[in-house]
């Protein structure tokens, strides 16, 4: 299996693994704190979500890191990046441990839920700006013929650990509801989430404090901060191939973000009644582990497959089988199907990314990996929060629509092509072609 000999490659570089380990335990706790957010958030018995509330909510907790976000790439490439991983873990651990105090009072009034959505505003921030600092890190724990087979595991192993937080917390919340009151099940989830981020911080200090860069580390003011973020969107407008990247995968998430939106909608309000709130949170936690599961298949697949046809044409290949798998199997609003469409659909999206971010290692300079990698996280955020927008005005409310569906295949079809022609006479291979040579 190519997964397993690309992890065997990298397992030699040391502070690679223990990097990793942070990202598997920070991810971990993501998860967990995912099922307790929806848990208290969407699937409270007593609230029936639509997708403008699934908007508002997408909205409020992933747009001010979109407007920070490039300020906060500065500091990355300014400040000890080791320190930034230890100290965000510990303040989103403190976060979580205010949002279990707030669910623990089972108060739902006006002032309460302001204080919750704030404190999660904060949260979810601080998990981008982290993830963001994982990104710019690696570089410094491999060799740079190692970027495309990193970039197929760690994105891979990362939303692994997602899945074993999203499986431990549907497996204790389903647990908990039979034997609590709701509100308490989801509080103590959050402090099971807030352990967790102190146990990632304390992995994080077995690395060197300027073992992960920047190469060169000093204060900024700021002035500095607007300075550098127009280096470095200079920076990234020289540099095509890193570019082009970022702006099909943001095509690509405005896209999967509106099925996201449908599919959660239809596991709360189609496949289940108000009431029946574990079934749809035990519903669609298999949903999200079947969708992790092409996470991980897309590692297999993407390294032999770009080293085979290329990085341009596997990227062409995977929209276009995103189009396909969309309507078929996707389009079947049975359980059944939407797993098989979840899963495929995560192979496509998966390898996409894993395309993109090794565009993004192998053509910018180390000195602005930290604010281009917060770019593409700005990126992401933005395009889930317009994706949810769209979704809230094209959506019912149980959120079946095959007519939905097949205009989004098209959309896929359409941002391939246009990758396609954008990419044209581009050498997308440059800097993976030892790697690409070895898996052929």
């Amino acid at each position: 299996m190519e997964f397993v000999r690309s992890l065997r490659r990298l397992w030699h570089h040391q502070y690679f693994c223990r990097l990793l380990a942070v990202r598997v335990a920070t991810q971990s706790c993501d998860g967990l704190l995912q099922i307790a957010l929806a848990s208290y958030v969407l699937f409270s018995p007593e609230r029936q979500p639509d997708a403008a509330s699934l908007a508002t909510v997408l909205a409020i907790t992933l747009l001010p890191f979109s407007v920070l976000g490039p300020f906060v790439g500065v500091v990355l490439d300014r400040w000890s990046r080791r320190q930034i991983l230890v100290v965000i873990d510990l303040c989103r651990a403190a976060l979580v441990l205010g949002l279990a105090g707030l669910a623990a009072t089972g108060l739902r009034n006006g002032q309460v839920e302001t204080l919750f959505y704030g404190v999660v505003l904060l949260a979810m921030s601080l998990n981008r700006f982290l993830l963001a600092a994982l990104s710019s890190s690696l570089p410094h724990t491999i060799d740079p013929d190692e970027y495309l087979v990193a970039n197929s595991v760690v994105p891979t192993v990362g939303p692994a650990g997602v899945l074993i937080g999203v499986a431990a917390g549907t497996g204790l919340r389903l647990l908990l509801g039979g034997r609590m009151e709701a509100y308490q099940a989801d509080a103590l989830l959050f402090v099971v989430a807030a352990v967790g981020y102190v146990f990632s911080a304390a992995l994080a200090l077995r690395i060197p404090r300027r073992r992960l860069g920047p190469d060169q580390v000093s204060l900024t003011g700021p002035g500095d901060v607007l300075a550098g973020l127009a280096d470095a969107l200079r920076h990234l407008g020289d540099r095509r191939a890193a570019a082009l990247g970022l702006g099909t995968i943001g095509a690509h998430r405005i896209i999967y973000g509106i099925v996201t939106v449908a599919m959660i909608l239809a596991y709360r309000n189609y496949f289940h009644r108000p009431h029946e709130v574990d079934a749809a949170i035990g519903d669609l936690g298999l949903l999200v582990a079947v969708t992790g599961a092409g996470f991980v298949f897309a590692a297999v697949v993407t390294p032999p497959a770009t080293a085979r046809i290329g990085v341009r044409a596997w990227m062409v290949a995977t929209l276009a089988g995103s189009a396909l798998f969309q309507v078929v199997p996707g389009a079947i609003y049975a359980q059944l199907a939407l797993l098989v469409a979840a899963f495929l659909l995560g192979v496509t999206a998966q390898s996409l990314k894993i395309c993109v971010d090794t565009l993004v290692q192998a053509h910018v300079e180390d000195d602005y990996k930290g604010r281009v990698f917060v770019l593409y996280d700005m990126v992401f955020n933005v395009a889930l929060v317009v994706a949810a927008g769209i979704g809230a005005q094209v959506l019912p409310a149980n959120g079946k629509s095959v007519a939905v569906l097949v205009v989004l295949a098209g959309c896929y079809l359409a941002v391939g092509a246009l990758f396609a022609l954008a990419s044209r006479g581009l050498n997308l291979n440059e800097g993976t072609e030892s790697l690409t040579s070895e898996l052929a």
